[in-house]
């Protein structure tokens, strides 16, 4: 490829016996970057008097790429996926910018987008309506895998305890967990103030949990 940017740069320096010399780089990627762009450093190390000493030069090769970044992009409570949708078709539009987006339903107010840089992922979000800006820096994918793990909803019920119905037909009676079904996330339950107990199968977030009780059906 193409080598833009080249600059050597030289500088004297003293090395004692046995005593190492730290270096510290800092390499920004400029607006624009694409996804593959590289930097890399050459560091080569001469004496002054090597022909003397019979020594070459000692040289150390670095290199980085431009690799996509996990960013978080705010919005109005409600409107996220309005704002991912307009996005994704400026993706299209554009490619190369963004990558992906990631919509949790568990996080509202938030879209995440995998893209080149903060700069080209900001400009395209200019005047989506909805979308209140970029957060500053980078998230980490360790960050958003709680978001990608789906919540069991019948995690913590057991059979013999005490519920409340908050949604549905039932929605304020108390009942009795008789059944739970992890593989559906339902809850069989029967009717505490019932005549005749007829068992309900409802979902695990339309229950909520009064008294934890004890196992077993009687």
């Amino acid at each position: 490829r193409e080598e833009i940017l080249a600059r050597k740069v030289e500088a004297e320096l003293v090395l004692h016996p046995r005593a190492g010399l730290p270096f510290t780089f800092d390499v920004e990627a400029p607006a624009g970057v694409r996804y593959g762009d590289r930097v890399e450093l050459r560091l080569t190390a001469r004496w002054k008097a090597e022909d003397a000493l019979g020594e070459g030069p000692a040289t150390l090769r670095l290199a980085w790429a431009a690799r996509q970044a996990l960013l978080a992009i705010k919005t109005s409570r409600g409107y996220e996926r309005e704002v991912a949708d307009t996005l994704l078709a400026r993706a299209e539009e554009k490619p190369g910018v963004i990558f992906a987006l990631l919509v949790p339903s568990s996080l509202r107010g938030y879209v995440f987008g995998e893209g080149m840089s903060f700069e080209g992922v900001q400009e395209m979000l200019r005047g989506i309506r909805k979308a209140r800006g970029l957060v500053s820096g980078e998230t980490t994918l360790k960050e958003v895998e709680p978001l990608l793990v789906p919540k069991i909803t019948v995690e913590g019920f057991v059979e013999g305890a005490i519920v409340e119905l908050v949604a549905g037909p039932f929605k304020g009676e108390k009942a009795r967990v008789k059944k739970i079904d992890q593989g559906k996330e339902q809850i069989t339950v029967e009717l505490i103030e019932a005549v005749v107990p007829i068992p309900v199968t409802v979902r695990g977030d339309h229950v909520r949990m009064l008294e934890r009780g004890g196992t077993g059906n009687g």
